[in-house]
């Protein structure tokens, strides 16, 4: 729970009145608008950030005890593309202990088998920057669950990759569940509404946590009206609205995005507002 997180230098909350919890084998995606507070919760049970009131426990301890025993990836990642690095080494980096603490037989054998999970065995030795969106980021996830944590974070990991890989990519997050439990954060409503287990619509404070099957009065939870359109996989935007809808939606209009965040405002007939269209 988390009833008071304020942002650097700043007197408003960037989250209030929080309170979540995500399972063993379940994957929880977090939704909401941009700047709704969705990435300041992983930062929050990282414990790189403190909130000002409320509690967080991960697995039963402070988030600095438990984030041994987390997995994380970053929305963005700062890697050289031209750093020479196999995509063996990059991942048993991931099982890394401190300094002096040399790779053992065992790590090595994790790592080989993590990667065939991922399916990226047969790259083993090619080297990270040669990889494509897709294939890096089945990387960066193979080094964030080669230490075989107890919960993994997402920040929107399949905001870089094509449709395919992001269907895919789903699909292994699926079978990972099994092992740990999973938070997610994303703007892909489409998508997590085929493949999450429960929701929890945030932005500031929550305004719903539960399973997927309330994602249909998502219209309601924003205050602004949700369309379905093709992208190759599931996929929700919102059709264009006016001023009448208020909240937190008007102020995202006014940037020019749409309350899924995808930043880039649809129009009702399918056609985007920089020209291109969807087919």
């Amino acid at each position: 729970t988390g009833p008071g997180s304020r942002g650097s230098g700043s007197g408003t909350p960037v989250l209030e009145d929080i309170t979540l919890s995500v399972a063993p084998d379940e994957l929880l995606a977090i939704i909401g608008p941009n700047g709704s507070g969705k990435t300041t919760i992983l930062k929050a049970l990282l414990g790189l950030l403190t909130p000002v009131s409320g509690s967080i426990e991960v697995l039963g301890r402070t988030p600095k005890e438990g984030r041994r025993d987390v997995g994380y990836l970053p929305q963005k990642r700062r890697f050289d593309p031209a750093f020479p690095i196999t995509i063996f080494d990059a991942v048993l980096m991931g099982r890394y202990r401190g300094l002096f603490k040399g790779y053992t037989k065992e790590d090595k054998e994790k790592t080989g088998a993590v990667l065939e999970r991922v399916g990226m065995y047969e790259r083993r030795d090619s080297q990270v920057g040669t990889l494509s969106g897709g294939q890096a980021q089945r990387v960066f996830l193979a080094r964030a669950i080669v230490k075989e944590p107890e919960l993994l974070l997402l920040d929107e990991p399949t905001a870089s990759i094509d449709p395919e890989m992001q269907s895919s990519f789903y699909d292994l997050l699926s079978e990972l569940k099994e092992r740990m439990a999973i938070l997610l954060v994303t703007h892909d409503i489409g998508a997590i509404s085929v493949h999450v287990d429960t929701v929890a619509c945030v932005n500031r404070t929550l305004f719903y946590h539960g399973t997927t099957e309330g994602i249909e009065n998502l219209d309601e939870l924003y205050n602004c009206p949700v369309d379905i359109i093709s992208h190759g996989v599931p996929h929700r935007v919102l059709a264009e609205h006016d001023k009448e809808h208020g909240g937190a939606n008007d102020r995202a209009h006014d940037r020019g995005q749409d309350c899924c965040g995808h930043g880039t405002p649809e129009r009702p007939d399918g056609e985007r507002s920089n020209g291109e269209r969807d087919v």
